[in-house]
């Protein structure tokens, strides 16, 4: 019996020995893993950055040959003109596009070195070039474009700012990108974004920040912010961004140009890359950006033409409506400084304001609009919506790469457990009264059931919305967009400011962004007191964001219908051009 016990307690000490072992070996090998994830993560990025730089440098041999053999080629003049003066000059051969295209090139990389906004050159461009006499029906014949890095262009990477999205090159162009080829258009670079996208500034690990063009001081916005950056500082003349809570309006407005978010279907979104695909509450929408209304309008006009219709039979073959645009029917416009969510900052509200009596002045009819129960629909529709399953998918987008400073406090939040996220809501509750809806809405929807409830709620605040349009008999509304530009790490911590541009992707309204004025020594007075409508820490933190902005870019937002995308390009040209004839 004491032999027996003896071999027990042998086996015992043998069994806490391989137990102890095999713990030690499995921490090592997660350990090993993680390291060796981490530097392939590095690899890839060195990799990408490499290529970006490649790019650069084989674009400016390009630009230098270019310069030695045209020394003549006036590019201050080229760089001056509007698109539909560019357009003019190519089409009766008064400039030819190798000037075009070397003019705006040499600018690109000038503004790059300065703002970092370029993520890599289109060196297929170069071979376009060759080739594009074949295209002078076009209506963009000739005019070199910038696209948002989620654009897809053969043979190259659509970032998203996310590692696991690194070499995994795109198979063929996005339908946008062929039908801008066809046009004449001749695409030559790729922009930067947001790590992940679901931000409004402009950072990712991979290609690092961008600054604003008005002040390096300051964010380009996102997420389309190296689109904003390189139009505001003159490297490109139209681009392509995407937009699914602002993300063409902000880096527009924080960038002094204009943005259009048409109606989501109206262009195709073949080829468009999301952060993750799948979510239907809240639709992100392709459009243009550019420095004047006309611009706009233009590259609407060459969008929506057959050959798009043809390689995306969803998208409706509906042709830009002139007639629309040009009306000069006097408008109906519903306006408003503050949606009773967040508090405009000084100068937004003050934006409204002189718009608004420009408008009364020209002849329209302004009345008073006010959006519906805006604090509940962020919560429950737009948060809700984009955050279904939890943040799940994006946080595991994230998973082998670094995170970005700028988005490491919603990160840090998303991972965090659901019952958790619950309980640090409710502790924040008495400093913030909107965060424990917040905390709420990321935590996702608990079932299926659930999800079909949520959208079928979207469906009836979009039908009761529409409703309460009409009984406001109103063309068009007047609203705020969020400016003036940040100070750099704020954009990752205000999401509640977000109810300017976000409620017109949830009700699928066409929404564009003019600027209008610059921020004034009394915005800045005055922003000494802005309390804010809630007075919690976020109303706090975007008084700090905006410090430090005169002489910034101040614009106003502009929305119509579903599917009037021209009635709201209208009103935007409108408003443009009663503002340029107050500046005279």
């Amino acid at each position: 019996m004491e032999e027996f016990l003896q071999t027990v307690s042998v086996d015992k000490r043998t069994v806490s020995l391989l137990t102890t072992a095999a713990c030690g070996l499995g921490a090592l090998l997660v350990l090993v893993r993680s390291v060796s994830s981490r530097r392939a993560a590095k690899e890839k990025i060195q990799r990408a950055r490499t290529r970006r730089t490649e790019s650069l440098h084989r674009a400016e041999q390009a630009v230098l040959r270019y310069r030695q053999s045209h020394p003549s080629t006036d590019s201050a003049l080229i760089l001056s003109l509007s698109l539909s003066e560019l357009t003019k000059r190519l089409q009766e051969d008064s400039l030819s596009p190798e000037e075009v295209f070397y003019s705006y090139m040499e600018k690109t990389l000038n503004v790059h070195k300065k703002l970092n906004c370029c993520t890599e050159i289109l060196l297929e461009s170069l071979d376009q070039l060759k080739t594009i006499g074949s295209k002078k029906k076009g209506l963009l014949y000739g005019v070199p474009i910038s696209i948002k890095d989620n654009i897809a262009y053969k043979d190259h990477d659509c970032t998203c700012g996310v590692v696991i999205n690194l070499e995994q090159p795109a198979q063929g162009d996005s339908v946008i990108v062929k039908v801008l080829k066809k046009q004449g258009a001749i695409p030559f670079v790729k922009t930067n974004l947001p790590q992940a996208l679901l931000s409004y500034d402009c950072s990712n690990p991979i290609y690092g920040q961008t600054l604003n063009p008005c002040n390096p001081q300051k964010t380009s916005g996102g997420s389309s912010g190296g689109e904003g950056a390189l139009i505001g500082g003159g490297g490109s003349i139209l681009g392509i961004g995407s937009d699914i809570g602002g993300s063409i309006r902000i880096p527009a407005s924080f960038c002094g140009i204009c943005g259009f978010k048409p109606t989501a279907g109206r262009l195709s979104s073949l080829g468009l890359l999301p952060i993750y695909r799948g979510q239907k509450s809240v639709l992100s929408a392709t459009g243009p950006m550019a420095k004047d209304v006309d611009s706009l309008v233009l590259c609407m006009q060459a969008l929506l033409c057959d050959h798009m219709f043809s390689l995306d039979p969803t998208v409706p073959p509906v042709p830009f409506n002139v007639q629309l645009y040009e009306s000069s029917k006097p408008l109906r416009i519903g306006y408003l400084e503050s949606d009773g969510y967040s508090q405009p900052t000084p100068s937004m509200a003050r934006g409204i304001r002189e718009v608004k009596a420009l408008l009364e002045q020209a002849g329209h009819t302004l009345v008073p609009y006010q959006p519906l129960r805006v604090s509940k629909i962020m919560t429950e529709l737009v948060f809700k919506g984009i955050f279904a399953d939890g943040a799940t998918s994006m946080v595991q987008k994230l998973k082998g790469g670094p995170i970005d400073p700028c988005l490491r406090v919603q990160i840090n939040l998303y991972s965090l457990p659901k019952w958790l996220k619950r309980i640090i809501g409710f502790l924040l509750k008495p400093f913030s009264p909107r965060f424990p809806f917040i905390m709420d809405a990321v935590s996702g929807l608990k079932s299926i059931p659930d999800l079909w409830k949520q959208h079928a709620a979207v469906e009836d605040y979009i039908s009761e919305t529409i409703a309460h349009w009409r009984s406001c008999n109103i063309d068009v509304v007047l609203c705020p967009v969020i400016g003036p530009a940040y100070n750099f790490s704020y954009c990752g911590q205000i999401s509640t400011i977000l109810s300017y541009t976000a409620l017109y992707n949830l009700l699928n309204f066409p929404a564009g962004v003019v600027p209008v004025s610059t921020v004034t020594a009394d915005d800045e007075e005055e922003l000494k007191h802005y309390k804010g409508v809630f007075q919690d820490k976020m109303d706090k933190l975007l008084k700090k964001a905006v410090t430090g902005a005169e002489g910034l870019p101040v614009a106003v937002q502009c929305v119509a219908l579903p599917w009037q995308d021209e009635v709201c390009l209208r009103f935007m040209k409108e408003v443009e051009h009663l503002v340029k004839q107050k500046r005279k």
